[in-house]
């Protein structure tokens, strides 16, 4: 029984135990959405996400991330609102340069994958929960790495992390919506 045992691990597929993965800068981002005059989203993204993760399939108790954002990278496109962004009425990148998720618990409901972890974004800290699509099977790239993705979204309210700059409109309603829809794409590879 024991020699079977240590058979079937020795065979098992490498994406079936835990690994230590590191984010792919390069191919990873962070996109958010937010309403803007009560009648459309303005969608942007930053540019660079760094970070570290262990995933195992077979104990989710023993997976964990954590993922750091440059604040600094935002870009939505127009670049007087990506400097008004990054100015103290927002993100305040030159006090608050980092945003940082660090997960406590990764768990299944009803089937999907959920972590639970901690958002630090403009000096304050709120739990949060991101719903996974993924990750995906491992896969060796052409230069011979191992290889995972994964998305994962999650809503937040800005001003439970005190980003509450806002102006009212004459007509009634804001200009920016408080609700802001957060969704991460990851590409990690497996360390040696």
């Amino acid at each position: 029984m024991k020699r079977t045992l240590l058979t079937m691990i020795i065979l098992a597929p490498a994406a079936l135990l835990a690994a230590d993965y590191t984010i792919d800068t390069a191919h990873s981002s962070a996109q958010f959405s937010v309403k803007h005059l009560m009648v459309s989203n303005v969608k942007g993204e930053f540019g660079k996400v760094t970070g570290k993760a262990v995933w195992d399939p077979n104990n989710l108790a023993a997976s964990s991330v954590e993922a750091v954002i440059d604040a600094s990278t935002i870009n939505t496109r127009e670049p007087k609102r990506d400097e008004h962004l990054k100015s103290p009425d927002f993100f305040d990148v030159a006090k608050f340069p980092s945003i940082r998720f660090t997960s406590k618990k990764f768990y299944r409901e009803g089937g999907a994958l959920k972590i639970a972890g901690n958002l630090t974004l403009h000096g304050v800290t709120r739990a949060v929960v991101l719903n996974v699509d993924g990750p995906t099977p491992e896969i060796k790239d052409p230069w011979g790495n191992q290889r995972i993705g994964a998305t994962a979204s999650t809503k937040i309210n800005r001003g439970d992390f005190g980003l509450t700059w806002n102006k009212a409109l004459e007509a009634g309603g804001v200009m920016v919506g408080d609700e802001v829809a957060i969704t991460l794409d990851i590409e990690l590879t497996r360390q040696k």
